[in-house]
């Protein structure tokens, strides 16, 4: 790879899924090129394929495995088939599936890989997975503070071997409107339904409110806009505690609208990394209940821009909302908080300096060894 040249850059994701790690991939892509990077996107498995309009509206050069989600070795000879094709001069991952194949495969290639972490949450089988590989890495980078002190110290890596990128920008966008008397108070979330983002919480949390809510509070409802396979079970469960109160309205390309039509956020997750929808929430200025989990549950006491509670904790969880529903006007001016500290902290101008250093270093630096 030459210090000075263009550099060609295989970015090996796990799937085409909407929403999660997939999301910034465009942005991502876009800082890359800036640096002089030539781009291809490959995911591993298509499910349910709901990034691939967004990558085409960002011109993202990309290519999917017709394999499964499960289907490691057959998604492992159709990336190296491709490799050996494009004959990249770095292999850069995302997620456990993408990293543990595409360490692998820069192994046998001999390329050099970058490898991003995003989460909290690695499953034991994983993160041996990963703290047996991890000599094969030239750089790991994490989507905030909160996961590159998780990977460092989960990994066993010197402090030099991990960079951040934080993986929001604070763009302009619309702003949600505040409740006013007689409506109806809209609380919403942003995710997969997986149960690491804690669904089952929040509707148990609505039961509770149901038939708790302080004397003069609103009717209120909650949507969770996303999809995924916990789908039944969390229907089933509604059904089950009679709660009438949470939507499950599905995916939506248009997230930015959809939280402007909100009065407040909840983000109930087990393990999040920089959890991007609760920092757009906070963007638009609604004040935000999280999970002490991730980056999010830091800025949003920094900010003061809502309440945190510890995860699972469905009674908590209730308590917040129906005292976030008992003072509106005081929602209102936490979310006005919330939104001041995001446009601080993830100015557009920090997202594209962030990604250049981490360009420098792949240049510029021959790898960081790792004990």
């Amino acid at each position: 790879m030459s210090a000075a040249g263009p550099i060609r850059v295989a970015y090996v994701i796990n799937s085409l899924e909407g929403g999660g790690a997939a999301g910034p991939v465009p942005a991502i892509v876009r800082v890359l090129q800036g640096e002089r990077c030539e781009v291809r996107v490959f995911a591993l498995s298509r499910r349910n394929g709901l990034a691939a309009e967004a990558f085409d509206a960002a011109g993202v050069d990309w290519r999917v495995c017709g394999a499964g989600a499960r289907a490691h070795l057959r998604a492992a000879a159709w990336l190296m088939g491709e490799l050996k094709a494009f004959r990249p001069d770095l292999i850069w991952t995302s997620l456990t599936q993408a990293t543990v194949i595409g360490l692998l495969a820069g192994k046998a290639l001999e390329r050099p890989v970058v490898c991003w972490q995003h989460n909290a949450f690695l499953k034991p089988v994983n993160l041996l997975l990963l703290k047996a590989l991890r000599r094969l890495a030239t750089l790991w980078v994490a989507d905030s503070e909160a996961v590159a002190e998780l990977t460092r110290r989960r990994l066993g890596l010197p402090a030099e071997a991990v960079m951040v990128w934080p993986l929001f920008q604070a763009r302009p966008c619309a702003a949600a409107r505040p409740w006013r008397p007689g409506e109806t108070f809209r609380i919403g979330s942003l995710g997969r339904l997986h149960r690491n983002k804690g669904y089952d919480v929040l509707i148990e949390a609505a039961a509770r409110l149901q038939t708790a809510l302080p004397q003069g509070a609103p009717d209120f409802r909650i949507e969770i806009a996303g999809e995924g396979a916990e789908r039944s079970r969390l229907e089933a469960q509604a059904r089950r505690r009679g709660v009438r109160t949470v939507h499950l309205t599905g995916f939506q390309s248009r997230p930015q609208a959809f939280l402007a039509g909100l009065h407040a956020y909840v983000q109930p997750s087990r393990a999040e990394g920089l959890c991007i929808a609760a920092h757009e929430a906070m963007l638009a200025g609604l004040p935000v209940i999280g999970a002490r989990v991730g980056e999010m549950s830091r800025t949003i006491e920094a900010a003061e821009a809502g309440a945190v509670i510890e995860p699972g904790d469905a009674v908590g969880l209730a308590a917040a909302l129906a005292q976030m529903m008992a003072d509106p006007a005081a929602a209102g001016a936490a979310g006005r908080r919330g939104a001041a500290e995001v446009q601080r902290r993830y100015a557009p101008e920090r997202f594209e300096a962030c990604g250049a250093a981490v360009v420098a270093r792949i240049r510029w630096d021959a790898g960081v060894p790792i004990p």
